[in-house]
């Protein structure tokens, strides 16, 4: 027999936590990695409705450190949340636990995140004790699901343009080889002029569809930085930027990764470009590192990933685009070729990792995530 014990480092640990439940022991892992390890978001507030643990879950949801968390009190953490501020006050009157449904919870690098939050008092209305708090990030589900279906159609896609490209590469060498025997047999200048506009157009077409096979590249991965990616990326861009103003929000704690350098630098680099497009003279863009824990990425399970937001305050993703924008030849502009976003995709993936994005007038935010180290076994 042995006992739970669940110490936050840097916190006192509640009454729960403690050594009081006689059970079996069935792991020789530490009861507190156990709470750390969880992916549902736990807060426990003490009696005197102060924080008093936090597991690595919850941070990443409010996107801030136990170690500014704990202590402070309950109202003050979930101030943004009236409707659960009010839930906890009837919980720990009533002594019953309460849940509610796809909340709307603020983050405080300005991202509003659906949770569902069970309140669990640990005491009754006379005897209040402490309140434990369940964050489940209903959006991380939606995303795992969008994710399968997404990596499903772009699974049958990719392999529809290859087998199309191929069949089309060989007809454009014909033409254009012919276009050339052509140039020689005319005397007028005029009619050349014709044959070179041919060569030129199959030229074009040939990048168009080398473009679009670039994603079966293979990702050569050595250890890197990512913040060293980024800054050879925003250097790059602030070249065409002109009037743009690029700001950034590095977290210097995140390790380094495994991944394919020039990849990265692609994928990065259509995404910027977009915000570049879309903000014009006087708009700003913001890149933002962050790292979040027991992320899941193609259906892996990772203790840590990185998270590397693009941030611009242009008009947005047009609404009749959200649901098909990284699908090859979808775009919103006239002069696009609807294929950057479908390519970073692909080589996000390569990496393991995965891209979203969420948009409205005045901010559209792509998120790259992307593992450190290997994942979980069995996840």
């Amino acid at each position: 027999m042995g006992a739970v014990s669940c110490m936050n480092s840097g916190s006192a640990a509640p009454s729960w936590c403690g050594e009081v439940y006689p059970v079996m022991k069935v792991s020789s892992i530490e009861p507190g990695r156990l709470f750390d390890a969880l992916v549902t978001g736990i807060l426990v507030i003490d009696r005197n409705r102060c924080l008093c643990a936090i597991n690595g879950a919850a941070e990443a949801l409010l996107s801030l450190s136990a170690r500014k968390l704990l202590g402070q009190r309950a109202e003050r953490i979930l101030g943004g949340m009236p409707l659960l501020v009010a839930a906890l006050d009837k919980a720990v009157r009533s002594g019953q636990p309460l849940t509610e449904r796809e909340m709307q919870l603020p983050t405080a690098v300005g991202d509003t995140l659906t949770v569902d939050c069970m309140i669990t008092p640990l005491g009754d209305g006379q005897h209040p004790g402490e309140v434990v708090i369940e964050l489940v990030n209903v959006d991380r589900m939606h995303k795992i699901v969008r994710e399968e279906s997404l990596n499903a159609q772009h699974d049958m896609t990719s392999a529809l343009i290859r087998g199309m490209a191929h069949e089309v590469k060989n007809p454009l060498g014909g033409i254009r080889g012919a276009a050339q025997l052509l140039e020689r047999e005319l005397d007028s200048e005029a009619h050349r002029e014709y044959t070179r506009i041919i060569v030129g157009e199959v030229d074009r077409l040939r990048k168009l569809i080398d473009r679009m096979l670039l994603t079966d590249a293979v990702a050569h991965k050595v250890p890197l930085n990512i913040h060293e990616v980024l800054e050879h990326v925003r250097q790059l861009i602030q070249v065409e930027a002109g009037g743009i103003t690029i700001t950034r929000d590095y977290d210097p704690s995140l390790p380094e990764l495994l991944a394919d350098r020039d990849q990265l630098i692609q994928a990065f680099l259509n995404v910027t470009k977009n915000a570049v497009q879309a903000v014009h003279e006087g708009g700003s863009i913001l890149l933002r590192t962050r790292a979040e824990r027991q992320a899941t990425l193609n259906g892996r399970r990772y203790r840590l990933a990185i998270r590397v937001d693009i941030v611009d305050n242009g008009p947005g993703v047009p609404t009749e685009l959200a649901s098909s924008i990284f699908y090859p030849m979808v775009t919103g502009r006239a002069e696009g070729t609807g294929l950057g976003l479908s390519i970073t995709r692909s080589l996000v993936h390569h990496q393991g990792g995965t891209i979203e994005f969420n948009s409205r007038p005045g901010r559209t935010v792509f998120s790259i995530w992307l593992p450190v180290g290997s994942h979980d076994e069995g996840a």
